[in-house]
């Protein structure tokens, strides 16, 4: 029997559980704290900072993956060191640890992106501004941002100063986008490559809510574009496992890289119902060196809404009795506001249909006493 360990006990650990079951496959997660999304699973509760503490758990399971993109560099490289399997490398992780770093060897190996500069404290010369097309731009922390967190728009150079008194800081052009677009695709250790259907995803807040899969209206040109770029960056970075590229689709046409993850992604989840193969199995058989699933989807259009606060039972129950088709994912987390708490699936063939039903069934699951009409 395969035995994974996943470091994290999230709800990527948490639908992992499923897909391992169902390979045969032995899953056991290091996680924060007892009461975690994968605590279904054989869970060890330990601190990922402790290097010492990954390595013991380690030496039961056959290779090391990921449900967050937290753990430092330094316990990385130690782990690898050890003679510990991990998937991605350590050096893979590198890229999403950094977003400056992340954007200057995306630079060096010639991937298009938005205009970029870093600066670090001070007076910020007007050439920095200029290098990213001027006001208004957008501002990231390199490190530890995420679910927009870390990322704010920039209007004039004094809503920077608090940020530049904490360190380095990435300016970016603000793009003018037409929608934002995310590939999702998988590499295993053999080298073996595959793609799903490149998707749509809607912000709120700086964080997904919606997600159309496929993207509807696509030219076939810019569905090739994706699929190379992601077939290329997993080569070229030695990705090992799911892989999602977030990215700008610009009003002419272009394709902009903006953020990477090196593990599944929120805007894979519809695909747990979409294709053959889920987001999460596919990840198990690439970092345990199976053969690739297919990722052929099962119908025309898949929608994917997240919740956000808490999933009610009752309003779970509402959801399922309006629509049967619906599926509902709770991640079993702590309620807390503008948290991702789970997320609802319906596939078919009309996506504006589809992305109503989602939304009424959100409704439902976030109000006890939601009275729409279902349609």
């Amino acid at each position: 029997m395969v035995r994974v360990g996943v470091v994290g006990g999230g709800q990527l650990a948490r639908m992992m559980i499923p897909a391992a079951i169902n390979l045969g496959f032995d899953l056991r997660v290091f996680a924060e704290s007892e009461v975690c999304s994968a605590r279904a699973a054989h869970t060890v509760v330990g601190d990922y900072a402790n290097a010492e503490e990954l390595l013991a758990f380690a030496t039961d399971v056959d290779v090391l993956t990921f449900d967050h993109e937290h753990v430092s560099g330094g316990v990385l490289s130690t782990l690898t060191d050890r003679g510990v399997v991990l998937y991605p490398t350590a050096e893979a992780l590198a890229l999403t640890h950094d977003k400056a770093f992340m954007r200057s060897t995306l630079s060096a190996l010639g991937y298009p992106q938005p205009r970029w500069t870093v600066v670090d404290g001070g007076p910020i010369p007007q050439q920095e501004i200029d290098a990213v097309g001027g006001f208004p731009l957008i501002a990231k922390k390199p490190v530890g941002g995420y679910d927009g967190k870390g990322v704010r728009q920039v209007n004039v150079v004094d809503d920077l100063s608090d940020w530049l008194e904490e360190g380095p800081l990435l300016l970016e052009e603000k793009v003018n986008f037409r929608r934002e677009l995310s590939q999702l695709s998988a590499r295993n250790s053999q080298g073996d490559w595959i793609a799903w259907d490149l998707v749509q995803t809607l912000q709120e807040n700086g964080v997904c809510a919606e997600v159309i899969a496929p993207a509807p209206d696509l030219p076939l040109g810019l569905t090739h574009l994706a699929g190379d770029l992601a077939r290329n960056m997993a080569y070229d970075l030695g990705v090992v496992g799911v892989f999602a590229i977030e990215l700008f689709e610009t009003q002419e046409g272009q394709l902009l890289v903006n953020e990477l993850a090196m593990r599944p992604h929120n805007s894979g989840h519809v695909f747990t119902e979409l294709s053959v193969t889920s987001q999460f199995e596919q990840h198990l058989r690439a970092v345990a060196g199976f053969p690739l699933g297919s990722t052929r989807s099962l119908t025309s259009y898949g929608v994917m809404v997240n919740i956000f606060g808490q999933v009610d039972e009752a309003g779970a129950r509402a959801a399922y009795k309006a629509d049967p088709d619906v599926k509902i994912h709770d991640y079993m987390k702590e309620a807390r506001a503008g948290r991702k708490a789970g997320h609802v699936v319906v596939v078919g063939e009309n996506h504006q249909d589809l992305v109503a039903r989602c939304k009424d069934a959100a409704a439902r699951i976030r109000q006890p006493d939601y009275d729409g009409d279902h349609e």
